[in-house]
This record gives C-alpha cells, structure tokens and sequence, in this order.
C-alpha cells in the first residue's frame, strides 16, 4: 500500500529530471545544481596621488637624494647644499668658491655614496667659472659636522663652453659601484647637422655629449669601452649627447637609461650602451630652432635610436623607473619631469617593446627632478618657488 501512494503521487505532481525516488526509504534524495559563484571584481591598483609639499619657497632644486621623507639632501642652483632633518634643513658649508650661475650653470646633481650611512660620502657636479668660460667638475667629498671635506675634483670637461648652456648633467652609481655622469654637449652653440659648429658630442677626445663612468675615486675601470685601435679606455662610456638631464641605472638588471632634451621636438628616452653612439648632432627626432631640419631622417648607420621621444619636447628632466610595490600597475615604469610642459611624464614599456607616454600631475610647474627614496615612496623636485614634494598613493 505504501509504494502505490507513492506512485499515485508522483503521477499527480509530474516528473522531474533532477527528482529521484528512493524506494527503500521515505525521504526523497533531491540532486541540486552545482553552486555558481561571481568572481570578486578585478581591483583597479592604479594609483590615486596626493602631493605632500615637505619643502618650499627655496631657489630651484636641481639635485634631490632621498632616504625617507624625513631625511634627504639637496641642491640648489643658486649655489647651496642643504640637508633636510625632522623638519628642519641645515645648509653645508665648504661648497666650491668658483661655482658659475650664468645661463644654465650652477650647483647641479647630488648622489650619494652606496655606503653612505658608514662613510658619509658625497658626490656633486657643478659648472665651474674658468675666465668667464664654464666647465663642468664632479667631486668627492666627506660630510663631517654639516660641512664638505676632502674635496676632490673626479672628472672635468674642458673650460670651453662659452654658450654656458647644456651643463647635463645627472649622477648615478650601478651596482658594481661604478659612477656614472652624463654631461652635455656645452661649446658655443647648439645648432644641429652635419655642419653644427658644435661637434663636442661627436668628438671623443672632448669630455662634453658624453655618459662617462669612472671608479669612486676617479680612475678608469679597465673595461670600458675601446673606441680606437691601439688606444686604452677613457672614462667615456656611450657619446652623440645632446643635453642628458636625466639618468637611472636598475640595480636589478644593471640596466642604465637616461632622457635627454632635443632641439625643437625629439626630446629622448635610451637606453644607454656601452661604446654606443647616440647620434647628436647628426641625427635628431626634432628639428632646429629656427625649423630647419637637422637630418633628413633621425636614424644612421651606427647610431642607437631611442626607446621613446616626445615630439613636442617636454624639457626632459630628472629620471627614474619604479621598482617599488607601492605603486600597483605603475611598477616597471618610467617618470620623467617636463620643464617646458610643466607635468611628470609617465612612460610604460609594453611586453612588445612598444613605448607610451602619458601626463601626470599637469601644471604642477617645472618638475626638474624625480627620485624614488630609499623608503620606496616617489619625491620629486619642482620649481618656482623650489619645493619638494612627497607623491603619496592611494588606491
């Protein structure tokens, strides 16, 4: 009696593919569909920035060396070296008595020692007034009670640059140890072509247009490049430089890559080669001042084109990539600051090689430096009136 009620009920209410009777018992076993879940939304780790001003109302900040917000060192054109602490900055005494200030000379870059926190040393580089001409000098020296010691003079382009224009110049140590300086073509003149009266970039017994990599103390490692049969390594690493404001070697991969202004367009990001030449003044992306053009392409037989140039120029400036985790999806990029274009230049390299650029923080002024702190966080140095400024992210 029991197994025919059953039947009459499941007569009367139909059956269903996903019911199964089970004879042997009175419970029904019912097989519900797997559970299907939404995936979480993918998070957008695109960074949103907030400029933290750390320093302010000081002459342009040309050079910027970060250990944290807290603790950085600085350059000012005008010719002064101070060292923010907790709040308050203290100016180094014993800075170079012959330091130049006309055109676009003055105090410049800042690095220091990768042993810095033991030894407390420093290097600087500075246009230098020899008879009205300027030259360009990078030195060593000791911090000891807020005052530069045991100066000493590292490397010197010759006394010839009567435009006092195209100085370079940025620092920066690989990991190896080797210092590296990128200097600017300087000379009297800054026309482009095969007939520019400025051949210093091109002309390899002249410092000036060159990246230069030397010891610590100076001396020439013996691997540098060899440029001419029968000759030993100088201190010059890769030439055909324009006006190389910015430079950044990876300490991961060794990799070193600088921006350069070009003439009226062709601003440049490369990657720099050992032994490679880089094209000024013979080849360029832009054009001279006055329109005409500089070579009827920018790429020759043994020159290095760039990773990417902006057209029209940003005033390259200050160099860095990021390798920190603090800033999502920016990780692996490039930020450049823009003098003429008043922003910070974003640049991302895809997995194809293909380079974009994209605008920050526009019209933040003349960003002319931009560093990442040891602390990992981003710091850039920015113009009129000279500050510093922490790019603090969110997400």
């Amino acid at each position: 009696m029991k197994h025919l009620i059953i039947l009459i009920l499941f007569i009367f209410l139909g059956c269903k593919k996903d019911l199964k009777i089970d004879f042997s018992g009175t419970t029904p076993n019912v097989q519900t569909p797997p559970v299907t879940t939404t995936p979480p939304p993918v998070v957008n780790t695109e960074p949103k920035i907030k400029e933290k001003i750390l320093l302010s109302d000081r002459s342009i900040v040309w050079g910027l060396e970060v250990i944290d917000e807290t603790n950085f060192y600085f350059t000012e054109r005008s010719g002064k070296m101070g060292h923010f602490s907790k709040g308050t900055v203290s100016y180094l005494s014993g800075l170079p008595t012959d330091i130049l200030t006309d055109g676009q000379g003055g105090l410049l870059d800042i690095c220091l020692d990768p042993n810095f926190k033991t030894n407390q040393t420093i290097y600087f580089s500075y246009a230098a007034n020899k008879g009205g001409l300027g030259q360009l000098n990078v030195v060593k020296s000791v911090i000891a009670d807020n005052k530069l010691t045991d100066n000493k003079i590292l490397l010197s382009s010759s006394a010839t640059n009567s435009w006092k224009g195209h100085y370079g110049s940025r620092l920066a140590f690989d990991k190896q140890g080797f210092l590296y300086v990128s200097i600017g073509e300087g000379g009297k003149s800054s026309y482009g072509g095969k007939d520019s009266p400025n051949q210093n970039s091109q002309n390899l017994k002249e410092a000036w247009g060159k990246i230069h990599r030397i010891k610590s103390d100076g001396g020439i490692p013996a691997d540098n490049p060899i440029f001419e049969p029968g000759t030993t390594p100088t201190s010059i690493y890769s030439y055909g430089h324009r006006n190389p404001q910015g430079l950044f070697i990876d300490q991961s991969t060794n990799e070193i890559f600088n921006n350069e202004h070009g003439p009226r367009g062709g601003d440049e990001l490369n990657q720099v080669l050992k032994g490679k030449n880089y094209g000024w003044p013979l080849v360029s992306h832009g054009v001279n001042y006055d329109g005409k053009s500089i070579s009827g392409s920018p790429l020759m037989t043994g020159v290095q084109d760039v990773v990417f140039q902006w057209t029209p120029s940003i005033g390259a400036s200050g160099l860095t990539r990021i390798s920190s985790d603090k800033y999502g999806t920016w990780k692996g990029d490039f930020l450049s600051g823009a003098l003429a274009l008043t922003h910070l230049s974003k640049t991302h390299i895809n997995d194809m090689g293909k380079a974009e650029s994209i605008k920050l923080l526009s019209n933040i002024g003349r960003v002319r430096d931009v560093v990442q702190g040891q602390d990992g966080f981003l710091y850039i140095a920015v113009e009129n009136p000279g500050r510093v400024i922490k790019l603090e992210p969110s997400f």
